[in-house]
């Protein structure tokens, strides 16, 4: 196996609970050439007293900080101070198997043409069990995200496609920075392992949950999506996906409207009127 250097990215934001067991297994890696860029992205907690202790320890951790501006502009600031052909993103909070890397660039170097390579999954934390993830099919893929964000990809198709979308800050980063790398290929080829390689924590908190939670957010992140790529929507999918979209958002619209408290004018009184309209809990949508 040629002893190419891959770069992990670690963003942190306030996680250095977790960060040592995160470090831990890029540490335990099997595969060794590699480096791995840990960036602070403005946390109030001690990420860089953890994270200038494991970059005393091995000079393969490097440890960069910047000012909060959320997950996408912390990744890409980490990805081009680094140097590794191959990247894996990896967040503070989750962590890998310790043949993961190894395995990962095993399958980039029996096919070239392989643009995305991943493992199984499990999720820990406050919920134990294995992450039953879909076959990859790109169609299916452009409706529903079945790819996590520490996936193993190249260097150079990270610059072809202009890095992670900077104004994502909700939630959705990754699944659209995949929709732009795997559409720059006529075919893209998507490798899932058959390995537990990667775990995925489940906390009360976190902004996935908060994502999941507000529809509103949620159907905006979509539709920003859509307009990103809508011509590739346009041919898989034509006027389909757009009315899918639109109905969505109109949902998401009077839901937060129907829970939200609105100053209404009368046009009879020409007075102001505060008031509070009914929740949505029983309502079906």
């Amino acid at each position: 196996m040629r002893n190419t250097l891959v770069s992990i990215i670690v963003p942190c934001y306030n996680q250095a609970q977790y960060l040592v067991e995160c470090l831990e297994s890029v540490l335990n890696q099997t595969y060794t050439n590699w480096e791995c860029i840990i960036v602070n992205d403005g946390s109030s907690d001690n990420t860089e007293e953890i994270a200038k202790y494991w970059v005393a320890k091995d000079n393969r951790f490097k440890y960069y900080y910047k000012k909060n501006g959320g997950v996408s502009s912390t990744r890409n600031l980490g990805i081009l101070n680094s140097s590794g052909e191959y990247i894996l993103p990896l967040d503070a909070d989750d962590r890998i198997g310790d043949n993961y890397i190894r395995l990962a660039i095993n399958e980039f170097q029996i096919d070239d043409s392989l643009c995305l390579v991943y493992a199984n999954a499990s999720f820990f934390g406050i919920r134990n069990e294995f992450w039953h993830l879909p076959v990859f099919d790109f169609k299916n893929f452009l409706l529903s995200n079945c790819i996590y964000c520490s996936a193993l990809f190249k260097r150079e198709d990270f610059l072809r496609v202009g890095g992670y979308d900077e104004k994502f800050k909700h939630g959705n980063e990754d699944w659209e920075f995949w929709i732009s790398l795997l559409s720059k290929y006529n075919s893209p080829s998507v490798k899932k392992i058959d390995y537990l390689g990667f775990f995925y924590r489940r906390k009360l908190i976190s902004r996935d949950v908060e994502l999941c939670n507000d529809s509103f957010k949620r159907e905006e992140t979509l539709f920003e999506i859509y307009k990103k790529h809508n011509l590739l929507y346009e041919k898989y999918f034509g006027g389909y996906i757009e009315n899918i979209i639109d109905s969505k958002r109109l949902k998401a619209n009077i839901k937060t409207l129907l829970n939200s408290e609105k100053l209404i004018f009368n046009l009879f009184t020409e007075k102001f009127f505060r008031f509070k309209l009914f929740k949505t809990k029983d309502i079906n949508f």
